[in-house]
């Protein structure tokens, strides 16, 4: 019988969900459990968002006192990961490691209900085809080349500030190509 599931070959989103998931399933590729690597994505794209506002001019700079402060604190029972280029700050707790934002762990639940929110009944396709993307690439691999493959296939969008929150086209066969052809 033949597949019934529809699959999707294109869809209009944001760059942030996109790059959220690609993390998510680059750490879960290099060993995180899933629940972990959905936080993981979350601090990525925190990160990188907080970085590329902060170049266009939309976010002011913390001050250098506070910078300071936060690092601090932050030492304390902190693990860095490094991922897709970002040092993303973790903490163990009862449910495993989590990302933290503003001090607190990111919870997975919401993050997976953020994604479902932007890829709507693209996502398990959206999944799958990052899943086979990420698995063409050994490990130690995909850890150096992560965020050079998400730029080979992220939605293009307008540059400068009107790009910002900007929606592009995110091309899913695109991605399964990219797997099989430049592997």
């Amino acid at each position: 019988m033949a597949d019934q599931r529809h699959t999707h070959h294109t869809l209009r989103i944001n760059r942030a969900p996109v790059l959220t998931l690609w993390a998510a399933v680059v750490a879960e590729r290099l060993g995180f459990a899933w629940e972990e690597a959905l936080t993981l994505g979350r601090a990525v794209a925190g990160l990188n968002a907080y970085v590329k506002g902060k170049a266009l001019g939309l976010f002011t700079p913390t001050p250098p006192a506070i910078q300071a402060q936060r690092q601090a604190r932050r030492g304390q029972g902190r693990l860095m990961v490094s991922l897709l280029h970002r040092t993303v700050p973790t903490m163990h707790t009862a449910s495993g490691l989590r990302a933290v934002s503003k001090d607190k762990p990111i919870d997975p639940t919401s993050v997976q209900r953020y994604l479902e929110s932007k890829f709507g009944t693209a996502l398990e396709d959206a999944y799958e085809a990052m899943q086979k993307r990420a698995s063409s690439r050994p490990p130690t691999t995909l850890a150096d080349e992560a965020y050079q493959l998400y730029e080979q296939f992220r939605p293009a969008i307008p540059a400068g500030p009107q790009g910002w929150g900007a929606a592009g086209t995110l091309h899913l066969e695109a991605i399964r190509k990219l797997a099989t052809d430049n592997p």
